[in-house]
């Protein structure tokens, strides 16, 4: 049975003031190796305090040398971005220019490489797209992953998730779990369930495919019909909806907490009731183990070793100099006929000024409201009320394969029940080699938490507490179910997210800022996964995509 405490230890593991906070785990006695990688907390935190902007007054940025010109800045190279670069391409726009913060693009979708083996920073894995995201169907053909086969749509099978895809540790230290001490096939092992128990599974599954007929839920967001139905829904909590419809079972809630943290950052007590149910509904809905029709799809990923960098690699390349990496956009000043962008060049540590007809901000959208000169009225009014996730994401380097408890094989995504973080991926599953050998753990902790006074505390933590107070922690966590694992870990590289993806926090959905933001506010279009209050791959994608062919159509 997964996790009868897990909102118990989440919610402990957010009180305490250090770290480790589980005890009674000795790690190896030999000193491993690592550090923070990827995630330049530096940079950010300088924009955030203004140590690299100039005083309002100011008429010229002093030292900027002379003035560069593009047609099109893009303003933020995560997945928005490339996108959008990559529609203006397309459409024939070739004179842009992509700012970047960070040392590579791709955003929460970059890889890192360790022994020779290519692991992810971030998002891992991308869902079969549906009829609705059509631009990132014909994108995934585009570059091979996909090809039509008599009308239909079929997917390369060396980038489909290879089986078993998911399984779950249950520990003998939990009390009346069952079977305890070994992995169970999928995430919600149910041997020993009560009737109860398979009883609310059933109504919860009954009550979401209700709603899949009776709402629209759409992957991307933007191509759902709002109605009174969403609105209401969005009004509340995923967990004051649960608790009003009498879903108290601890397996249904422990579940539902696991999907919330998984796909949003954060647990039921903080996401909306429309995204607690959009989870489902978007796909292929709900259903308790052993229910599903024969033949019936289940949800299919695609995924690689080096997680979604395979995609954003791809969204990158031929971008050449165009992509400018290492640029902080401090200022964004926006006129008549121009806007004027002030950068700071981290590499240079010069400042740059560049003047385009057009500015895609692609940036998450507290930070737009910082940049921009004036921002418009919609920006300035919900920047002070979005919340997002910080997220800890570690790559342990492994020198020989882990001993395996009794259960399924290993599987590509390995969860701990029990645990306050969410499991590992293994980047060696799609190799499908034919005997075990040294591989990379990501090892992913949301941590949002239930209230934002835990989300908050938990991103000061984040950043305060030293890397090797989370390396201990996370051998810690992955250590109940692998005891021999800190004896065979050679490094761990952990990267920190202190707002890695925005809450949908109730009311957020349906604010009608995000639409207002979606059309263009002059010279400026916003291309983020924020304006779909859903921080995935396809919202991004196609946010970039339709930004950038907005303003094709405008020059």
């Amino acid at each position: 049975m997964i996790d009868r405490q897990r909102r118990t230890l989440l919610a402990g593991a957010a009180a305490l003031t250090a770290l480790p906070w589980l005890v009674g785990c000795e790690r190896a006695a030999a000193p491993i190796a690592g550090g923070w990688f990827g995630a330049d907390a530096e940079r950010g935190h300088a924009l955030r305090d203004g140590r690299w902007t100039r005083p309002t007054s100011s008429p010229v940025l002093a030292d900027a040398g002379p003035t560069r010109r593009c047609a099109v800045a893009i303003v933020g190279g995560g997945i928005a971005g490339l996108a959008a670069a990559h529609a203006l391409r397309r459409a024939g726009v070739d004179d842009l220019r992509l700012f970047e913060l960070e040392d590579a693009c791709g955003g929460n979708a970059r890889g890192h490489q360790m022994g020779g083996m290519r692991c992810p920073l971030g998002a891992h894995y991308l869902p079969l797209p549906g009829p609705e995201a059509r631009e990132l169907a014909e994108w995934l053909h585009e570059i091979g992953v996909a090809r039509s086969e008599l009308g239909r749509t079929v997917f390369d099978e060396r980038h489909l998730c290879h089986a078993p895809q998911e399984r779950v540790f249950v520990s003998a230290a939990q009390a009346g779990a069952p079977a305890a001490g070994r992995w169970h096939e999928g995430l919600l092992p149910l041997a020993d369930a009560s009737a109860d128990t398979l009883a609310q599974l059933r109504r919860f599954a009954a009550e979401v495919k209700a709603l899949q007929s009776e709402l629209s839920f759409a992957v991307p967001t933007l191509r759902s019909r709002w109605s009174a139905g969403l609105a209401a829904l969005d009004a509340q909590s995923f967990a004051v909806w649960l608790g009003a419809r009498g879903y108290t079972d601890t397996t249904l809630r422990a579940y539902l907490d696991y999907c919330c943290r998984d796909d949003y950052g954060a647990g039921p007590g903080l996401v909306s009731a429309w995204a607690g149910v959009h989870y489902f509904a978007s796909r292929h809905g709900f259903h308790a183990p052993g229910d599903e029709a024969p033949g019936e799809a289940r949800d299919a990923v695609l995924t690689w070793p080096e997680g979604n960098a395979f995609l954003a690699e791809r969204l990158a390349g031929g971008l050449g100099e165009r992509a400018l990496p290492a640029r902080v956009a401090t200022r964004i000043s926006p006129s008549r006929h121009e806007v004027a962008l002030e950068i700071w060049n981290a590499r240079a540590a010069q400042p740059e000024r560049w003047v385009a007809q057009h500015v895609i901000v692609c940036v998450p959208l507290f930070i737009a409201a910082r940049l921009i000169d004036a921002p418009p009225a919609a920006l300035a009014d919900l920047a002070p009320r979005l919340a997002y996730a910080p997220w800890l994401v570690s790559n342990l380097l492994l020198r020989e394969p882990l001993l395996d408890r009794p259960g399924p094989a290993p599987a590509w995504d390995n969860v701990i029940s029990g645990s306050p973080a969410l499991g590992y991926v293994d980047a060696m599953h799609q190799g499908l080699r034919p005997v075990a050998g040294s591989t990379v753990l990501t090892h992913y902790w949301a941590l949002g938490g239930q209230t934002l006074a835990e989300l908050q505390a938990q991103r000061a933590r984040l950043l305060n507490a030293p890397w090797s107070a989370w390396r201990d922690a996370v051998l810690v966590d992955l250590a109940r179910a692998h005891p021999d694992l800190p004896g065979k870990v050679e490094r761990v590289d952990a990267t920190r997210y202190g707002h890695a993806m925005l809450l949908p926090t109730p009311c957020l959905r349906g604010d009608p800022a995000l639409a207002a933001l979606a059309t263009p506010q002059g010279r400026l279009h916003f291309a983020h996964a924020d304006l779909s209050a859903h921080s995935v791959f396809e919202e991004a994608f196609t946010r970039g995509v339709l930004a950038g062919q907005a303003v094709a159509l405008a020059l």
